[in-house]
């Protein structure tokens, strides 16, 4: 079965809506760990409109299995990631004005992305990137020699009718099949959730699903661990059927 990361970033959100220091997502990655997460993920952004700095650095003192680090492709994401030395760096796009762009244009901003993901990699960091599922894309990831893609599976999960998804998940698996071929580890996140995490867990070309907002917004009912627990349940769920 693919591993859960949980993305933690709106735990944040919450504290500083409340301007408190509650909720702390430290607190929040140890409950999501006892309810069986295999890693933690969170998005440090240029503005710090949710997480902050000494969250990352306290997340990666407390996580006990994988701690991934979602960053922009700047240099002072760059001198973070170098100073904290996460598990695995995933560039992602950003925007003052938006919070979900969808996946990076690797093809387009190679040049950009190039030493970047060098630079990461000497220093034993493992590199992913937020892409499209995107033939051409995977391609230009790898030679990047990113360590991984991250699929954005938000054209799946936002597709109006039944023709819309099939053709988006079979884009998914294509990409995630080439990634495979090409040595990448294939990671997929964006607009999952309890109810349609099912086909996604399904795929055996995928070894990770990043999930947050559904998560967090579960938690905020029945708690971190047993909204990670009823996650890791659906997954395994779709596992046993595709079996």
């Amino acid at each position: 079965m693919a591993r859960l990361s949980v993305k933690l970033d709106h735990v944040a959100t919450l504290r500083q809506a409340c301007r408190s220091a509650e909720p702390d997502p430290v607190h929040a990655a140890v409950l999501a760990e006892l309810g069986g997460a295999d890693g933690v993920c969170v998005h440090l952004r240029g503005d710090r409109r949710h997480v902050q700095d000494r969250d990352v650095e306290a997340l990666r003192q407390t996580v006990q299995t994988r701690f991934g680090l979602e960053l922009a492709a700047t240099q002072e994401m760059l001198h973070m990631a170098l100073a904290v030395k996460p598990r695995r760096v995933t560039f992602v796009p950003e925007r003052d004005d938006q919070v979900l762009l969808g996946g990076l244009d690797v093809v387009l901003n190679a040049s950009q992305l190039r030493p970047f993901v060098r630079t990461l990699q000497e220093a034993g960091i493992s590199t992913s990137l937020l892409v499209e599922a995107d033939l051409e894309q995977v391609k230009q990831a790898h030679k990047l020699d990113a360590r991984a893609v991250e699929l954005d599976t938000a054209a799946w999960a936002d597709a109006a009718d039944a023709r819309g998804r099939e053709a988006a998940l079979r884009r998914i698996i294509d990409a995630a099949r080439l990634a495979r071929k090409l040595g990448l580890e294939v990671q997929a996140g964006r607009g999952l959730g309890y109810r349609n995490v099912a086909p996604l867990a399904a795929l055996s070309e995928v070894d990770e699903l990043c999930i947050g907002d559904a998560i967090v917004g579960r938690a905020l009912l029945v708690g971190m661990e047993r909204a990670v627990r009823e996650m890791i349940a659906a997954m395994r769920v779709a596992r046993a059927e595709r079996v």
